[in-house]
């Protein structure tokens, strides 16, 4: 499931274990340097192109997987 994937590169990229769907990822301490690292992860190990903008419009787990995932569903 593309979410558990998106939370385990937030925990190992956040430093943290403890990190729910719905967790704010700015709240969480997430900023520029980390967001960078965050899409890097995203783009190789799960081959997704996320832009910066994605990234502060779906600040969690939850949306910024349903946005993966929506993505995949238009790709050719």
């Amino acid at each position: 499931m593309i979410a558990d994937e998106v939370r385990a590169i937030w925990c190992r990229e956040l430093g943290r274990d403890d990190i729910a769907p719905d967790d704010d990822f700015f709240a969480l301490g997430g900023q520029s340097v980390v967001m960078v690292r965050i899409q890097g992860a995203f783009f190789e190990e799960l081959g997704a192109e996320v832009p910066v903008d994605q990234m502060y419009l779906n600040p969690t787990v939850a949306a910024i997987s349903a946005y993966i995932e929506s993505q995949r569903a238009v790709a050719p």
